[in-house]
C-alpha cells in the first residue's frame, strides 16, 4: 500500500497505549488497532482531527505516503 499509517510510532513517542488512545478518541480498540496495522479503507476526518488533537502532532506524523 502507498499509504503508510505511523501511528504506533507516535503512541511510542508519546508513551501512551492504544487502548487509552481508543478512550479518549471515543473508538473502539479493535477500530483504532484496524487504523493503526494500515487494514483501514478509509478513515474520518473528525477521527483524525481526533488522534493528532490527542497526540499533539500534525497528520504528516501519522500519515505518510511512500509511491509503492
Amino acid at each position: 500500500m502507498a499509504i503508510v499509517v505511523n501511528l504506533d510510532v507516535m503512541l511510542a513517542k508519546r508513551k501512551m497505549s492504544s487502548g487509552e488512545l481508543a478512550d479518549r478518541i471515543g473508538i473502539t480498540p479493535a477500530n483504532l488497532s484496524i487504523l493503526k496495522t494500515g487494514k483501514a479503507k478509509a478513515i474520518r476526518f473528525s477521527t483524525l482531527e481526533a488522534i493528532c488533537k490527542e497526540l499533539d502532532c500534525q497528520v504528516a506524523d501519522i500519515l505518510e505516503y511512500t509511491g509503492d
